[in-house]
């Protein structure tokens, strides 16, 4: 199977909603995607497609996006947007999004499929989004995540993310606390290259399960 991404867009709300009811105790309502999506300036929301076959590759991507590692390193692993019909013959298979505030990228959501997890679809989404705070001129990326969740921290540490504080009672469906966790040193050079050496790892196994 491949996994790729894309950008979303409004018509892949009823399909994240699907996911993010498995995911989540308290989904969020379509009209937030919405204003979410259509805020482009501050907002990015990407989505994770999978496919029996390779996604057929388009034209070359702009400057800031062959800067990322999408179209550099992952090549097979990207759907290019003159392709629409991989939106009907690929499912979406998680999902994930971040806004900006001054030169603070802040993950709002990021879930996988039930049935598509440990596969690498979340990490893939995570490095999507890195990709897309770098794009956005970010220095900082911070999340929340359960103090339950070790899966989701055992991810972030590995990416370089550091617990910088906690949210007293942050959930409100059990009152449960969250970790709020920082990649503080997104444009440095040792970070960067740890990121890229990361992202080889990845790719490799990416392509062993295809």
């Amino acid at each position: 199977m491949y996994y790729f991404i894309e950008p979303m867009t409004e018509k892949d709300i009823p399909a994240v909603q699907r996911i993010e009811a498995q995911s989540f105790p308290i989904p969020w309502s379509a009209n937030t995607y919405r204003r979410e999506l259509r805020d482009t300036q501050r907002c990015r929301y990407i989505v994770a497609r999978a496919s029996p076959t390779p996604p057929p590759q388009g034209k070359s991507p702009p400057p800031a996006r062959r800067a990322g590692f999408l179209s550099q390193l992952f090549g097979a692993f990207v759907a290019q947007p003159d392709h629409p019909d991989m939106a009907t013959s690929a499912p979406i298979v998680g999902y994930g999004g971040l806004w900006l505030s001054a030169d603070e990228a802040h993950v709002t959501t990021i879930a996988v499929d039930p049935a598509h997890r440990r596969r690498g679809v979340g990490e893939l989404l995570l490095n999507g989004l890195i990709d897309q705070a770098y794009e956005l001129g970010a220095a900082i990326i911070t999340l929340e995540v359960r103090v339950s969740n070790d899966s989701a921290q055992r991810l972030y540490l590995k990416y370089g993310f550091t617990v910088v504080g906690s949210r007293r009672r942050y959930y409100t469906d059990n009152g449960e606390d969250a970790l709020l966790m920082s990649i503080e040193a997104l444009n440095d050079p040792a970070y960067r290259e740890r990121l890229n050496a990361l992202r080889r790892q990845l790719y490799a196994r990416l392509q062993r399960q295809a």
